[in-house]
Order: structure tokens, then sequence, then C-alpha cells
């Protein structure tokens, strides 16, 4: 058995308020948890407006699925219009 991470680092240029901000990122940990069956949620940055972490986590039985799932994953972070991908960290356990 092995667990991929995934951390994700996003800027929400439009976001004027923690309000704003929380909607987005609640929309999008909503969507990838149905979309994909993963783990996911912020990590850092809750009380930032424009700034958020989050972490997703899959267990599967070879490292080439988690980390095919993950880039899938990591796709669709990618082509959300309302935030921009920072940093991007993926490692194992």
């Amino acid at each position: 058995m092995l667990v991929g991470t995934l951390q994700v680092e996003v800027h929400i240029p439009g976001a004027t308020s923690l309000k704003e901000k929380r909607k987005v990122v609640r929309s999008m940990i909503q969507k990838v948890q149905h979309r994909f069956n993963v783990s996911i949620a912020e990590l850092d940055g809750t009380d930032l407006w424009q700034r958020a972490t989050i972490g997703v986590a899959m267990v599967g039985g070879s490292r080439e699925y988690v980390e095919r799932q993950l880039q899938y994953v990591l796709n669709y972070l990618e082509a959300e219009p309302r935030w921009n991908i920072t940093e991007v960290e993926m490692d194992w356990c």
C-alpha cells in the first residue's frame, strides 16, 4: 500500500474578503472529492484573503496509479480560472 500526497498553494486574485475566498476553496474541494474520491482539505492560509494551501491524499496499490491519479487532480485544479497555482509539492509515504 502506498500513500501519495499533493500540496498545492493557490493565489485567488478576485477574492476581496475571507468569505469570497472560502466560497472558491470550498467549491473546488467539493468538486475534487466528488470527481476523484480523494481526501482533500484546506491546510493553511485560512485567515488570508487571497492565499490558500490545499492538501490532497490518496491510497493505492502502486506508485504509478497513485501518481497518475494525483496528476489528474492537479490538472483539474490548474484548470480552475478563479485562482493561480503558485507552488506544488508531491510526496509519498
